[in-house]
């Protein structure tokens, strides 16, 4: 069995009896024996050891004490596990089994056998552990698909969760803030002392200047109890569906906040690992799901979220190198790039409004999805397509067929008055758009210009040509899409035969990665930005 990660030298263990006692049960876990003569698998982190052997995990605090967390008495671990399972049954209620016994009789160890408990272990069913999202995402495993049900399960989340009171919340964005700093500080040899200057600073004045809206969205429910620690490790398949485990249980303030913050950890951790479409991909399957307008104001808080979420990744890849008994490239390599990543965060970008027109079959919303994480600032853009507002003027699914009647031109109307509603509220939060609709009418076309002026952003528009023949087939694959338009709808319309100079025509007619590229070309992208 390898020696775990600055055992015995770690200045945050504990009392030696403790911890003496508690090697005594990682040896006994660690045993064969002890499950049947199953193989068993040791795993160690900061705060836990979790022992793998046949369909169980038996995961036990360490005897440890952090500013942050509290496990170095026996009765406060068993505490500490009591309420992990409590806690975790509201994300995966049916991979946390029960709190174990480990107790000794006469110096023999039993799993909840004779004898007085001497410490407690989570049990829980065991899972792949090669499927865990951060596993995934190290083989771009993480599909568009999977991507899209990562946003529906974090709305799901938040939809149940409960709305707390938020002004502790609130001032410990500031401590978090200060904390960031202070740990970073500690590694100079990672993190160079002016940039981490620079970024508290930054963080601060981000902070202060976002104060009114952070109060407006804890009065409109936004503040909740969530998970804590929603990144791409603590999330694995399991029966193909992504689910939660491992939530903060020790800290219910830790746990506890704005439900973007949560969102942006489980977003920048996909930023990171260079999952960026995946990234972009769950901002708008949330915003769809949850469907509340007044959230757009929020995203002005996503370079701050974001940046505080790499920020502490950062100090926690350092840690566990400074732990570690041996250098390790990759964790210093990882300190490094979230470090950055929390630094541009905060690099201030100017949004983007684009509009994609075109008929249906064209390829609009294919193209809206690919675009949208080349455009400033992360994650990407927020797509506002006019099939999936129509669907929600009328309390509809997302792939209900309407009635004919939900196309009149005066429903239309009020779909795209929605879409510009929406797009002047993400445009003031300074988030790029991408506008998905056919815009045929020239009335449709002249109110995003005035918009993108009213809001001082230049509109960029990408009209999307394809023959009949191309669209048809494309309309005749389409499965479980937000479109209602068939074959019939798609040989009735036209296409405007003149178009403003925001306007570029691009010929759709050839495959998705080639429009593709000549989108970017046409609003003056060659990279992500």
């Amino acid at each position: 069995m390898p020696k775990p990660f600055g055992f015995g030298r770690d200045r945050n263990r504990t009392d030696k009896k403790d911890v003496d006692t508690q090697d005594r049960v990682f040896a006994y876990l660690a045993d064969p024996r002890t499950h049947g003569g199953l193989e068993v698998k040791r795993i160690d982190t900061h705060a836990s050891t979790v022992f793998l052997a046949g369909n169980r995990a038996y995961k036990v605090k360490r005897s440890v004490r952090f500013p942050y967390l509290d496990y170095s008495t026996p009765e406060k671990r068993k505490a500490a596990c009591l309420q992990e399972v409590t806690v975790n049954r509201r994300f995966s209620p049916d991979l946390y089994l029960r709190v174990a016994e480990i107790k000794d009789f006469n110096g023999r160890l039993s799993l909840e056998g004779e004898g007085t408990p001497i410490e407690w272990a989570v049990v829980m069913k065991r899972f792949d552990e090669s499927l865990t999202l951060d596993r995934l995402a190290e083989y771009g495993s993480i599909t568009n698909d999977l991507a899209d049900e990562l946003g529906r399960m974090v709305a799901r989340m938040h939809a149940d969760a409960p709305v707390i009171r938020s002004e502790m919340w609130q001032g410990s964005l500031s401590t978090v803030i200060e904390e960031n700093e202070r740990d970073l500080k500690t590694h100079p040899d990672l993190f160079d002392a002016g940039k981490v200057r620079v970024l508290t600073l930054q963080s601060k004045e981000k902070l202060e200047s976002n104060k009114a809206l952070l109060s407006a969205r804890a009065a409109a429910g936004f503040v909740r109890e969530g998970h804590g620690d929603l990144h791409l490790r603590n999330i694995a398949l399991i029966d193909g569906n992504p689910t939660p485990f491992d939530a903060i249980e020790f800290d219910p303030l830790l746990a506890s906040g704005d439900v973007f913050y949560e969102l942006s950890f489980l977003l920048m951790d996909l930023w990171e690992r260079g999952a960026r479409d995946s990234a972009n991909i769950v901002l708008n399957r949330y915003l769809i799901e949850a469907d509340r307008e007044e959230h757009l104001p929020g995203l002005a808080l996503l370079p701050l979220f974001l940046s505080m979420r790499a920020a502490i990744r950062a100090k926690i890849c350092a840690t566990e190198l400074a732990r570690s008994a041996r250098a390790n490239e990759n964790l210093a390599k990882s300190a490094t790039r979230y470090f950055n990543l929390a630094v541009e965060f905060l690099r201030p970008d100017a949004p983007r409004l684009v509009v994609v027109g075109g008929l249906s079959g064209s390829g609009k919303s294919a193209l809206a999805r690919l675009l949208a994480s080349h455009l400033s600032p992360a994650p990407g853009a927020v797509i506002l397509r006019s099939d999936i507002e129509r669907k929600q003027l009328f309390h509809a699914s997302e792939t209900e067929l309407l009635p004919s009647q939900a196309y009149r031109s005066d429903v239309s109307g009020k779909v795209y008055e929605r879409l510009f509603q929406k797009t002047e509220s993400a445009l003031q939060a300074k988030h790029s758009v991408i506008l998905d609709a056919t815009f045929l009418h020239e009335a449709t076309r002249d109110a995003a210009l005035k918009l993108s002026k009213r809001c001082g952003v230049p509109l960029a528009g990408l009209y999307l040509d394809a023959d009949l023949s191309v669209r048809l087939e494309r309309i005749a694959k389409r499965k479980r899409d937000a479109s209602d338009a068939d074959a019939k709808v798609a040989m009735q319309q036209r296409s405007p035969s003149n178009l403003s100079a925001e306007w570029t025509r691009i010929d759709a007619n050839a495959d998705l990665s080639t429009t593709m590229l000549h989108a970017l070309q046409a609003i003056g992208v060659t990279d992500r930005q």
